[in-house]
Parts: C-alpha cells; structure tokens; sequence
C-alpha cells in the first residue's frame, strides 16, 4: 500500500512538472519595431521635446520585451534610457560609437539578457564607418543574441533601418543582413528582424526576403490596426504606406498578434512611423 501511494506521488509530481515545463515554453515573446523620428527643430510642434514622454509612455503601456528603434540620435537615446527604466539597450551610431543615428535594441532586463551582440555598417566595409553603394546615408544594422530568463530559449533579434533613396543600397544591405544571419546562426535558433526598410510590401527587396523569412502580418492569428505605417505627423490624412516589418525566420515561429498602433494625443502622433507591435511564441 505505501509503495502504491509513492507511485502515485510520483506519477503526480511528474505531471506537474511537465504542465509547468509547457506553460513555461509557451510563453510569448513581445516584440516591437519603432521609428522614433529623428529630433530636429524643423519638425516644429512635432519636435521631440513636445512628444518624447507621450511616445515613452507608449512604449511602457504596450511593454515589449523586446523593440529595435530606428532614427535614434544620441539625446534620443539617453531619453529613452532615462524613461525605460526596466531595459537596457545594446547597438552604436551610425557615425561611431554615440555620433549620428541608432539603429538600437532595447530589452525588458528582467524577462531578457544578452549574450552576444554588434553593430556592422551596410556597406562593402562592414566592419567600419562607411556608406554603401548608392545610399544617401551610411545604415547599420544592430543585433544581439538573447536568452529568455523564464525558458532559457535563445532567439536572435536583428535590427536596422534601409536607406529611403538607395535601390541597390536597399538590396544589397539586406542580402548583407541575411549573410550575417547564415553566418552567426549556426544553432538554428530562431531570428526576429525588424525595422524601417523604405520599401512597401510589393518591392523587390521584401519577395526576396519572403522566400527565407516570414512577414509576421501575414502569418498573425489576430490582425489589428492600419495597413499603413507611415504617417507623416498628417493626422487626417489616410495611412497607406506600409514600410516598417517585423520579419522572422521559418518553421521555428509562431504568430499570435500583429498589430499597427495609431496612438495619438490631443490629434498628434508620437511618431511619424506607427509602432508595429507582435505577440511570437518560440517553437
């Protein structure tokens, strides 16, 4: 009879075990893409300093774990470092180390650490200050490799923002992003790309893409928001275009929600870009 019921305590105590090791492997992962708009005076009303708190209030009620920002310039960055008071951020500027744009990461420190991470320049000199082929601007891409603290699962998250002018720029930037996915992803863990590409969904670059990754707003169980994510600070004008992405790799992803968040306060935008927010599940 006491060998019957430790048995049964056991069988018991497996099963619990197993349900808490599920629960803990489903667990979604928020990520969010975000161009903050670069500050500079011209922009008027919707210069930095009058939306900063509205746009970092934001990003805290919607708490991702994970965001890549694009058009961050070093004040930019040390706002949002000042407001986000659970993340930390990797990445660098475009013009070295704080100079110039951010296309930076940043992540919930409680739910995330990081365990690798670099900024290479899009350009035939990655490893250095340069601009590529016919950009207007020097582009970078940051990434890191993470690990979820409850799951112990590691994902790698890429980030970047394409040149708005630059055809082949655009191309071969991300031909080179994926390049550095092939190389640094030899684990086949699951990769997260997000950004502001200049680029809408019929483009060349982003059919190529698809055929290696996915677009997680075709993919999405739930759907929410405007197709468009630019919106130029004009409030009443429709929102069509569509160039910022939240991209994932193949077969290792799940999507529960992608959504387009056209916050505004008192008619105004935090942002010329909307956020792009997604709730994945690592598989």
């Amino acid at each position: 009879m006491k060998y019957n019921t430790l048995v049964c305590l056991a069988l018991i105590l497996s099963i619990v075990s197993c349900n808490n090791k599920t629960k803990k492997e489903s667990q979604s992962l928020k990520v969010m893409t975000y161009n903050i708009r670069l500050d500079v005076a011209s922009d008027s009303e919707n210069a930095w300093p009058n939306r900063k708190d509205v746009l970092s209030a934001q990003v805290l009620f919607n708490s991702p774990d994970i965001l890549g920002v694009q058009e961050a310039k070093p004040n930019q960055m040390a706002d949002l470092k000042g407001a986000l008071i659970d993340y930390k951020s990797i990445g660098i500027g475009r013009d070295g180390e704080n100079k110039g744009e951010f296309s930076a990461i940043f992540y919930n420190a409680n739910k995330l650490k990081v365990e690798n991470e670099n900024t290479f320049w899009l350009s035939e000199t990655p490893n250095e200050i340069s601009k590529g082929w016919d950009a207007a601007y020097p582009r970078v891409c940051t990434y890191g490799l993470f690990t979820q603290l409850d799951t112990n699962q590691k994902f790698w998250m890429f980030n970047t923002h394409l040149d708005h002018k630059g055809y082949e720029a655009q191309l071969e930037g991300m031909a080179l992003i994926q390049q550095k996915i092939k190389a640094l992803n030899t684990e086949n863990y699951p990769v997260v790309l997000t950004g502001d590409f200049n680029v809408e969904p019929d483009s060349d670059l982003i059919l190529k893409l698809k055929q290696n990754m996915d677009d997680t707003k075709a993919l999405a169980k739930v759907d929410f928001g405007s197709n468009g994510t630019f919106n130029g600070f004009k409030f009443e004008t429709p929102v069509t275009r569509r160039i910022d992405y939240v991209i994932v790799s193949k077969d290792n992803v799940e999507v529960e929600k992608y959504g387009v968040l056209s916050s505004n306060v008192d008619l105004k935008y935090p942002s010329d870009h909307f956020p792009v927010l997604v709730e994945l599940k690592i598989k």
